[in-house]
């Protein structure tokens, strides 16, 4: 009997061992992938402080405001239930430096509320004033925002085509800057920097920007001064109408039709001129449900694009092995959310398992250095770049980003259960609806959005996912301390916060009258 008893017994250690050794190998797969992806993106950070150090100022060329030369453009503003920022933009994209009858607009709204009766008032104003302004209305949401940029081709009579989404309000100039770089005629694309009309608003929209502006800096940047692909951002550029064509024109069988169609032309030999001094100021979402909503598209939109794209960059003649590479970690880059779940998920058994693996903790430490990417990568982007700066940072300017990365971190791990099931959706081919993010035209500190019309009016199943993954990392943490087993006490602490941070304000910013 005693026998049989410590035979069971040295099964289920067996057993638990086992299940330590398969945590620690899927813990070190994750955290693997996170970091390669964290190195890929000190070499743009070398690319961008490289071509800074030997280019400290960078002019743009412009046409004469007066030139009657200039090319005609069509600019299309595609919207959908816009109507507290509908205005704004026809308004801003009226005011161009740009000769009147060397450029049109057209609306392109598929909205089914009030932004119909605003685009159609302001279109009529418009044209009263002699504009070259046309409000086409669909009844239907066919192909979303890519189906309506494809409808809309033949009704544009401009050679080239601008692009700006509702919450956009583009600089006077942006036309007259954008449109001299065509003069190359491989470019195929000309795009510009997002900034921000809102950044301090809330600690919610200083984190995005802080997270946006490592993108159109070291990332968009980085890529266009080392010969890399880049992509179109689906707004605040310009397309030459022929490429469009050539490269199959817009396609909805991705939620990110931008990336695909600009990846597709420069395959086909053409580039994007990037503008990185050329700020095209916007409005960042300031309800977190509205915020994960454009996470959730631009996850799963990457991922499809990944399962649509990856074998067209490997198989091409047209890119080199480096250009291959990031193209290849570009297409692959939405995965890390996945892979911060999966190493988040695994490493709270893991952390108990150590001692009986006898593995020391420190064999983990490689995973800091992609901490420690991330954080010279979003100094740079946030601090030290070369935008409008002339003076080095003040003190309190880097006492101020340090303070805003700490929280960064936690909430982008927070998003990962969400973004995790964007990027399996979207390498599963799971079909689902473009989920325009709301703007509320909020500009000041002042602006409420608390009963607007487009709030979330209920809670998500993944919203009470992350409490629960909330409640168990804090448990991880009391239970590691107590125990002795403290390797992931930081780590744990992290995502406990972040997951109830995402979690509380995701109910905090529903409708609920």
């Amino acid at each position: 009997m005693f026998g049989i008893q410590s035979f069971f017994e040295a099964l289920r250690y067996q057993a638990f061992v086992d299940f330590g050794y398969l945590m620690l190998l899927i813990y070190f797969v994750a955290m693997s992938g996170v970091t390669i992806y964290a190195l890929l993106q000190v070499h743009l950070l070398f690319l961008y402080k490289k071509y800074h150090k030997e280019n400290p100022k960078i002019q743009y060329k412009q046409y004469d405001a007066n030139d009657r030369e200039v090319p005609f453009v069509t600019v299309q503003l595609p919207m959908y239930n816009e109507m507290y920022v509908a205005e704004r933009i026809i308004d801003y994209v009226a005011a161009q430096e740009y000769p009147k009858d060397r450029f049109e607009i057209h609306v392109l709204d598929d909205s089914t509320d009030e932004t119909v009766g605003i685009v159609a008032k302001k279109v009529a104003e418009l044209r009263e004033q002699g504009f070259n302004i046309e409000h086409i209305h669909r009844v239907n949401r066919q192909g979303y925002k890519a189906g309506a940029l494809q409808e809309a081709m033949p009704r544009a009579n401009g050679e080239f085509i601008a692009i700006f989404d509702a919450d956009f309000t583009p600089r006077p100039d942006f036309l007259r800057t954008t449109m001299t770089y065509f003069e190359d005629p491989k470019t195929a694309i000309v795009q510009t920097r997002w900034e921000h009309i809102n950044a301090d608003y809330s600690m919610l929209t200083k984190l995005q920007a802080l997270q946006l502006n490592v993108h159109f800096t070291v990332e968009q940047a980085g890529r266009s001064y080392g010969n890399l692909l880049l992509q179109f951002n689906g707004t605040a550029g310009v397309w030459r109408k022929k490429v469009i064509n050539e490269a199959g024109g817009w396609q909805s069988d991705t939620l990110t039709e931008d990336l695909d169609l600009s990846f597709r032309a420069q395959i086909m030999g053409y580039k994007i001129q990037y503008l990185e001094k050329l700020g095209s100021p916007a409005e960042l979402p300031v309800d977190m449900n509205a915020l994960k909503g454009q996470q959730f598209r631009w996850n799963k939109g990457g991922a499809q694009n990944a399962r649509k794209l990856l074998k067209l960059v490997w198989n091409t003649d047209k890119l080199n092995r480096v250009q291959k590479m990031h193209a290849i970690s570009q297409l692959m880059a939405y995965g890390v959310f996945l892979w911060v779940f999966i190493a988040a998920v695994s490493s709270v058994p893991l952390s108990f398992a150590f001692q009986e693996l006898g593995i020391s903790t420190h064999f983990l430490s490689f995973s800091v250095l992609g901490l420690f990417a991330v954080a010279a990568i979003s100094y740079t982007a946030n601090i030290t770049a070369a935008l409008n700066r002339h003076n080095p940072p003040s003190f309190w300017e880097k006492v101020r980003f340090f303070g805003l990365f700490l929280s960064f971190m936690p909430i982008s791990m927070g998003l990962s259960l969400y973004n995790a099931i964007a990027v399996i959706e979207g390498l599963r081919g799971k079909v689902s609806a473009f989920v325009r993010t709301p703007k509320y035209g909020i500009t000041g500190n002042n602006n409420s959005f608390q009963k607007a019309s487009y709030l979330a009016r209920k809670i998500s199943w993944v919203t009470y996912a992350e409490g629960g993954m909330a409640l168990v990392f804090f448990a991880a943490v009391i239970i590691g301390i107590k125990t002795g087993n403290d390797a992931f006490v930081l780590f744990h602490s992290m995502l406990a916060f972040g997951f109830a941070t995402i979690c509380y304000y995701s109910i905090k910013h529903l409708r609920f009258r």
